[in-house]
């Protein structure tokens, strides 16, 4: 019987990181990332050195000191919305990381979402972001039934933004509504009480699963200031709501501990306990061996790929990224001579099967299909969405939901092309059947922001509104309606003719110091760390670990076996 043979797929590489337009790019990202590294340090300082002090004088641990206590030895924390409220609400002197920690990490060996009050921050108090921090985890959570583990110690919310934190639907009170969803769901749910849990912040530990709580704790609707105000009656905060009384009058909390230590160690036996998933994973994976199926090229070299100033001309070829995240480096390209300013094919991360989307960024050579000039050449500019790359895409996001294959999405896009070529090839039939194939899609889909994410390009490519269950970003990533330099011709022209109109010619000097003013602001916002702050990202990422952070997020994916009957619509043909 003669052996099959084996079909090769592996990327080779081309990239050189030795060349000094490479070394230039690493030697930038490292900057840059140095600035990102010591602005995360900072963040997860919290409220500082005395607040912590305050906290261990209460006989309490930090947030991150209960996680070092909860996680398992050696295993890492995906950390989620790190950057959530950076440089806002400076009017209340800050809220570093939204005053809450959230994330993912292994708990006796189970995958969990972790959302954790960080009390060095105004007392864990909820500014509007940390409910939309919540909110954020619960969703991700919801999406792929992860266990989620609540570790309360927060005097509910900052009443100098009660407007901003209560009412609306991505507000305060959604996060009960979810509690009692991800019950309903199946979802296990398990709260530690170790500080203050006041007001309506009270209701999520109840409305979980499993209760803990410490000895020095407080759970109750109101604090005794405002029952003697409201009721008159005096009372200290321990008869009032202390452990003691909730584990042996009302019979609220399930387990009393003496302390966060004991606690966490209960919390630990407790998830030990819990059953596995609910049925048969759904997506594709083999057996994964992290030496033998790793990329053949180093992540290192991902350093050296781009130039991260804003509005840097970054021409590289994006199967180099796929190189260096594909197990072995395999990659079964789709259509690979048609559309190929859009890259799709299959490959294989940590040992699941996955359909890549990716913004090509080198310019490439096409034939004119139709017209007086068809069958001459034209060049299609790197990382511009054209007709046929729309139509590929889409058709293939269909192929991976027809097939139950997670999509990766690798952006570096500026947009759909545009003009009269564009128009009459049906550029915007196509690039509406590629958002609507996005938009109906059914398996698990995580975007990777690399370079700029611009416009409608930002949508057909998985954005934030077309629900991937993860969206991270590398320090490079751009993330606009258009880059700053579009936006400053545009606006700045804009407003020298209204100027014009008042009657004011401006200089040159003038126009140019106003189209420096309209791009440094534009920069300022397309910079990652500006929709980190804002949650319209989860996380920034290293690049060097884009794929351990794609094998985490695909494990997490796959706890949700469930996956909804793909009915893509009416589209475009």
């Amino acid at each position: 019987m003669t052996e099959k043979k084996k079909h090769e797929s592996s990327l080779a590489s081309g990239f050189v990181a030795t060349t000094a337009k490479a070394q230039a790019n690493q030697k930038a990202l490292a900057a840059l990332l140095a600035t990102v590294r010591a602005q995360e340090a900072r963040i997860r300082e919290g409220g500082g050195a005395k607040a912590v002090e305050a906290q261990h004088g209460k006989g309490r641990l930090t947030a991150r000191e209960r996680l070092k206590l909860l996680l398992d030895e050696n295993s890492e924390f995906l950390e989620l919305g790190l950057w959530a409220a950076h440089e806002m609400y400076t009017e209340y002197g800050g809220a570093p990381g939204a005053g809450v920690v959230t994330g993912i990490g292994r708990v006796s060996g189970r995958l969990c979402m972790i959302i954790a009050n960080d009390a060095t921050v105004k007392a864990g108090a909820f500014f509007p972001m940390t409910a939309k921090k919540v909110l954020r985890a619960q969703t991700i959570a919801l999406e792929n039934r992860i266990p989620t583990l609540y570790l309360v110690d927060s005097s509910g919310v900052f009443l100098p933004l009660q407007e901003d934190v209560f009412p609306d639907t991505d507000d305060f009170g959604r996060v009960f509504r979810n509690n009692a969803v991800m019950s309903s769901m199946g979802i296990p749910q398990i709260t530690a009480i170790l500080g203050m849990c006041v007001a309506g912040g009270a209701y999520l530990p109840v409305m979980t699963d499993t209760v803990l709580m410490t000895e020095g704790s407080g759970l109750f609707l109101a604090g005794p200031s405002l029952v003697q105000a409201a009721i008159g009656q005096k009372t200290d905060a321990e008869d009032l709501g202390g452990a003691e009384m909730h584990a042996a009058i009302s019979g609220t909390v399930d387990f009393k501990e003496p302390n966060d230590e004991a606690c966490i160690a209960r919390l630990r036996s407790l998830v030990d306990k819990m059953g596995e998933p609910r049925g048969p994973e759904r997506f594709a994976r083999i057996p994964f061996d992290a030496r033998r199926d790793k990329p053949h090229y180093p992540a290192e070299d991902l350093y050296s790929l781009l130039d991260p100033a804003p509005g840097a001309s970054n021409l590289y070829d994006m199967r180099e990224v796929i190189a260096r995240i594909a197990d072995k480096s395999e990659f079964d390209e789709y259509k690979e001579e048609f559309g190929r300013t859009l890259i799709c094919g299959y490959a294989r991360i940590g040992g699941h099967a996955v359909g890549i989307v990716a913004n090509q960024k080198i310019n490439q050579m096409q034939s004119v299909a139709m017209g007086p000039m068809a069958g001459a050449k034209k060049i299609e500019v790197g990382g511009v969405i054209y007709t046929e790359g729309a139509q590929k895409a889409a058709r293939f996001i269909m192929d991976c939901n027809q097939n139950i294959i997670p999509l990766i999405f690798l952006h570096d896009v500026n947009g759909f092309m545009v003009g009269k070529d564009a128009e009459w090839s049906g550029i915007i039939r196509a690039g509406a059947k590629m958002v609507s194939a996005v938009s109906t899609s059914v398996v698990p889909k995580i975007t990777v922001i690399i370079g700029g994410s611009f416009g409608a390009g930002h949508y057909a490519m998985c954005g934030k509104a077309y629900d991937p269950r993860f969206l991270f970003a590398w320090p490079t990533a751009r993330y606009a309606v258009m880059s700053g330099a579009s936006a400053a011709n545009t606006l700045a022209e804009v407003r020298a003719r209204q100027m014009e109109r008042g009657g004011k010619k401006l200089s040159a000097e003038e126009m140019k110091s106003l189209h420096d003013e309209i791009k440094n602001a534009y920069d300022a916002q397309a910079d990652p760390r500006y929709g980190a702050a804002r949650l319209w990202i989860d996380a920034l990422i290293d690049p060097a670990k884009t794929r351990n952070v794609l094998i985490e997020a695909l494990e997490v994916c796959a706890l949700n076996p469930e996956v909804a009957r793909f009915n893509p619509g009416v589209l475009q043909t």
